[in-house]
């Protein structure tokens, strides 16, 4: 029974309003989808409007509001109920536009562990490198246990005699290359992802063990005073590849979390439901950004001394900026997985 009607359309109204965002943004968007947490949003406004507009029918509302609430809960039914398919045109744009950095969002605190991590391991592997024993437990790979000053040396001297003799010091490595970074690559982020299975405890090693590396790496050539030298040849394939093992880590810190059940009652089978959209998303995120960075790292970081130092800082800081830019701020509408905590969660 409604005891006071003005009450009860005052605290109702925001629910109305906010499913007829949902209804007008479907309409106006050929390719707006829903993932989970608003499609259940929206059946609960659905249900929750039908209800207020029995109770104003049995109560006596104004005739303009009932007319309101009728349209208002029929578009829902058709939305609900609909059986046409819609357009494909713009999805694959809207899945990079809007998708991705949403869901990347969506879980950014699973991000922020992910890279709180890989950075303590960083500052492990920094630290431990300065002792050349333990430089041959941290580096296991034969060209990093080089004085970085001599590797670079034996560098320059490769690409004079091929500027001398006019020669590609890299001819006939750079596809092979590519193929090799993006496999390597892609396999390590797909193992960090996976292990998220362990509940979390495989994915905390991988990025632990990969920061010590990049941070033991780091410091050996900071030491011998060759940091431009690094900063040239990490940052350019650096500045996408680190974040995609970074969000590779974020999604398994998001499987694992849907498997410890973590604030949340819902048995496993429909926890693991309601994350796989976004691990898919976040698999396919990781995957661009991989790609990206093989060829990068085969056409341009390699090229140590023909391509001026300048320029690839330069081309990997601007990676860097793009990046931050496109995950923390594009796909910025009005949405309601964005906007509040019932919106991100899909319960009332």
């Amino acid at each position: 029974m409604i005891i006071d009607l003005e009450r009860f359309i005052t605290e109702e109204r925001p629910r109305w309003n906010e499913l007829e965002r949902f209804l007008d943004r479907l309409a106006n968007e050929a390719a707006y989808r829903f993932n989970m947490a608003t499609a259940r949003r929206f059946h609960y406004l659905y249900q929750r409007a039908s209800s207020d507009l029995v109770k104003l029918g049995t109560y006596g509302a104004e005739p303009e509001l009932l007319h309101y609430l009728e349209s208002l809960v029929a578009r829902a039914y058709g939305e609900i109920h609909e059986t046409r398919k819609r357009p494909h045109q713009l999805r694959l744009w809207h899945w990079l536009r809007n998708v991705v950095p949403q869901t990347f969002r969506r879980h950014a605190g699973a991000f922020y562990l992910s890279l709180g991590i890989t950075m303590l391991g960083c500052l492990l592997g920094s630290v431990f490198v300065i002792n050349p024993e333990a430089k041959r437990t941290l580096l296991p790979y034969a060209h990093l246990q080089l004085d970085p000053a001599e590797r670079i040396e034996e560098e320059r001297e490769l690409y004079e005699r091929a500027n001398e003799e006019g020669f590609d010091p890299l001819a006939g490595r750079k596809a092979r290359g590519t193929a090799f970074y993006i496999i390597n690559n892609t396999r390590v982020s797909y193992v960090t992802m996976a292990l998220g299975i362990t509940w979390g405890l495989g994915t905390i090693a991988v990025l632990f063990g990969n920061g010590v590396l990049l941070g033991a790496v780091c410091m050996d050539y900071v030491r011998a005073g060759e940091g431009v030298f690094l900063a040239g040849w990490l940052f350019p394939h650096g500045a996408t590849e680190i974040p995609a093992i970074l969000i590779a880590g974020q999604a398994g810190f998001v499987l694992a979390r849907a498997l410890i059940g973590w604030a949340t009652r819902d048995p496993l089978r429909e926890r693991m439901r309601a994350i796989g959209p976004d691990l898919v998303t976040l698999v396919g995120c990781v995957t661009l950004l991989l790609v990206w960075a093989g060829f990068v790292e085969a056409y341009l970081s390699q090229y140590h001394f023909v391509v001026p130092f300048w320029i690839k800082i330069g081309f990997g800081a601007t990676e860097l900026v793009l990046l931050f830019l496109y995950l923390f701020y594009s796909g910025r509408t009005e949405n309601p997985t964005e906007t509040g905590p019932a919106g991100a969660s899909g319960t009332p």
